[in-house]
C-alpha cells in the first residue's frame, strides 16, 4: 500500500528533491530511505513503513498497487456521458440491431451485458469477492490473479484498443486502486455486501482480458524499464524504415520522461498528445508497430504522471486513433 493525497485519490506528491529533478523510481534514494515518492511505485507491506507513514499524516488515503499486490479490478463507472455507437460497447463482440439497448447507460449495463453474452454474473453481482461502493457511484470489484506468470494491463472503458466494456476500466499491473474506507470530499469508498477479501478472478474473466488485448508479454531481458531510449537501429529495408521512426519517435517520447520533473507546468498533456499522434502517423503508415508503441508511450505516461493511469491511456489512444487515419510518410523512404 501507499498514501494518497488527503482528501483525495490520488498519491502524495514526491518530495522537494524528487519534485525538481527526472529520475527513474527504481534509482530514487527515497525509496530505500522508505519516503513515499513516486506514486505506486513506493507501495510497501512493511508494518513498520505503514505505521509511520500514516503517523506522520493521519488523513491519508491509502492506495494499493494492483500489479506488486497481485490484483486485476474491475472499475465500473456510472457517470454521465453519451453512449456511443453500439460497436463500442463491448470490443469485438458485434451487437445485431435487434438487441434493445434502451437504458443502457453505464458500466454496469454493459458489464452485464457482457456477462449475459458468456452466460456468466456480472462481477458487479459477485457476492464471493471485495466490492468497494465509490463515492461518484461506480463500483471497484476486487480480484486476485491466481496466475503470477500472467501480468494484465490497465485500461479505460474508452480505449480504442485495448478495452473490456465502455465505462469498464481495468486497474492492473502499472496502476493502483483506493482501498476501502479513503475518505474524499465527495464521500468515502466503502465496502459492500459481506466479502472483504478478493477472490480468484473467474476464468471466463480471464478469457475475456485474453480476447481484449489485457494480457501484457514478457519484457525482453535487458530491455529498460522507462522507455525513452532508441531501439537498436536495424540494417535494411523494412527495418531501416522503422528505425527512422524510431529516430523521429523517440525525442518526443524522451520529453514526455522529462516531464516527471515537476507536477504541473510542464505542458505533460500536449507532449503526450503530440507524441501518440505522431506515432499513430507512423503506424497508419506501417513504420511502427501498433502495440509495442503504445505500450511505450502508456509505460513513460505512467512515469511522469503515475497517479492518472486513466488519463494517460484515454491520451494516447485517442490521439493514435486520430493519428493513424493520417498515415506519416517519412520523406526519402519506400
Amino acid at each position: 500500500m501507499h498514501p494518497l493525497t488527503p482528501g483525495r485519490k490520488t498519491p502524495v506528491g514526491n518530495c522537494s528533491d524528487c519534485s525538481g529533478r527526472r529520475h527513474e523510481p527504481a534509482s530514487c534514494p527515497c525509496l530505500p530511505a522508505g519516503r513515499p515518492c513516486h506514486g505506486f511505485h513506493a507501495a510497501t507491506t512493511d508494518p513498520g513503513l505503514v505505521d509511520r507513514w500514516w503517523a506522520d499524516t493521519p488523513a491519508a488515503g491509502v492506495g494499493v498497487a494492483c500489479g506488486p499486490a497481485g490484483l486485476v479490478v474491475i472499475d465500473i463507472d456510472a457517470h454521465q456521458a453519451p453512449v456511443p455507437d453500439r460497436g463500442r460497447l463491448l470490443p469485438g463482440i458485434p451487437i445485431p440491431d435487434q438487441v434493445q439497448l434502451a437504458g443502457l447507460a453505464s458500466g454496469f449495463d454493459t458489464l452485464a451485458l457482457l456477462a449475459a453474452y458468456r452466460g456468466e454474473t456480472s462481477p458487479a453481482e459477485d457476492e464471493n469477492t471485495l466490492r468497494v461502493r465509490t463515492p461518484s457511484g461506480g463500483l471497484h470489484v476486487w480480484y486476485r490473479n491466481p496466475d503470477t506468470s500472467t501480468r494484465y494491463r490497465c485500461s479505460t472503458g474508452s480505449g480504442r484498443h485495448a478495452a473490456l466494456a465502455w465505462q469498464v476500466d481495468v486497474r492492473a499491473e502499472g496502476g493502483y486502486i483506493v482501498a476501502p474506507g479513503t475518505r474524499t470530499p465527495q464521500g468515502v469508498y466503502r465496502a459492500e455486501g459481506t466479502a472483504r477479501r478478493p477472490a480468484v478472478l473467474p476464468e471466463w474473466l480471464q478469457r475475456e482480458l485474453r480476447r481484449t488485448g489485457h494480457v501484457l508479454e514478457a519484457q525482453r531481458p535487458g530491455a529498460a524499464a522507462v522507455p525513452v531510449a532508441a531501439a537498436p537501429v536495424p540494417v535494411a529495408g523494412r527495418q531501416r524504415r522503422a528505425a527512422s521512426a524510431e529516430r523521429l519517435i523517440d525525442p518526443l517520447i524522451a520529453s514526455v520522461a522529462e516531464c516527471a520533473a515537476a507536477h504541473e507546468g510542464t505542458g505533460f498533456t500536449e507532449k503526450l498528445n503530440r507524441a501518440a499522434y505522431t506515432a499513430g502517423g507512423l503506424v497508419g503508415a506501417g513504420h511502427l508497430d501498433h502495440a509495442t508503441i503504445r505500450d511505450r508511450l502508456v509505460r513513460v505516461a505512467s512515469y511522469a504522471r503515475p497517479w492518472q493511469q486513466t488519463r494517460n491511456e484515454k491520451i494516447v489512444d485517442d490521439a493514435l486513433a486520430v493519428g493513424s487515419v493520417r498515415p506519416l510518410h517519412l520523406k526519402g523512404r519506400p
